[in-house]
């Protein structure tokens, strides 16, 4: 599955035949959900990465919003959202199905994205706050009560994963922000959240996880160049 690493500004050419390709961001927690499923679905596809600071001429014609990801097919269909790029890929990919085909477990999992999308501006609030020396104890212990409902929600459920005893699309969905807990130093938040920690822990040794990850000293890295206000979308490379 050949990758272009390095952000390209040059526009590619067609998308071959029997393959799809993805445009991306390597430390986009969002594009990073399209990648795992294309993994865990072994589809055949290629990368483009976009520097989002200057977002090339011919990636906005595909995409007006020129956000990642956006897949492309040799058709030339353009697809964008990372849960609608997912579901697009498990539909039109059937093989190893990672949506459940019982419309009220498809239903429910798409229910718990939208809660678990109420989650996801604390991992960009709290380390902004951080870095402006405002106190954040307030939204960490929002944060800690949203891990509990989750943590609830695997206790009840009794399985370790949130679909089941398997992995399925909900996990790969949430997984790319608990993958950044540790380098935005968050960890703290799942004190209390003891069955979460155990699903974060079984997640991180899933081949598909391990794959598409960059490591700690790399995400912060990034996340440095980024803060200072001039993001290196290559950095590591």
């Amino acid at each position: 599955m050949p990758s272009s690493d390095k952000c390209s500004s040059a526009a590619p050419g067609p998308v071959p035949k029997g393959s799809i390709r993805l445009y991306s961001m390597r430390f986009c927690p969002f594009a990073q959900r399209t990648r795992l499923v294309l993994n865990a679905k072994g589809i055949k596809h290629d990368i483009i990465n976009i520097d989002l600071a200057s977002k090339p001429e011919w990636f906005l014609m595909k995409n007006p919003l020129g956000l990642v990801p956006t897949l492309e097919t040799p058709a030339g269909e353009v697809i964008y959202e990372s849960a609608i790029t997912c579901e697009y890929l498990d539909e039109a990919y059937p093989e190893k199905k990672l949506l459940p085909s019982s419309p009220f477990a498809k239903a429910q999992q798409k229910m718990l994205l939208e809660h678990f999308s109420k989650v996801v501006p604390y991992f960009y609030k709290i380390p902004a706050g951080r870095n402006k020396g405002e106190d954040v104890s307030e939204l960490e212990a929002e944060m800690k009560e949203k891990f509990a409902k989750l943590n609830e929600f695997l206790v009840n459920k009794k399985t370790r994963f949130f679909g089941g005893d398997s992995i399925t699309m909900i996990d790969y969905w949430m997984w790319p922000f608990f993958e950044r807990l540790e380098f935005l130093c968050l960890c703290s938040c799942l004190v209390n959240s003891s069955e979460l920690k155990k699903w974060k822990d079984c997640m991180s040794e899933d081949p598909t996880v391990k794959a598409t990850t960059h490591s700690v000293d790399t995400y912060k890295g990034f996340y440095k160049t980024y803060t200072e206000g001039k993001a290196d979308y290559d950095y590591g490379l």
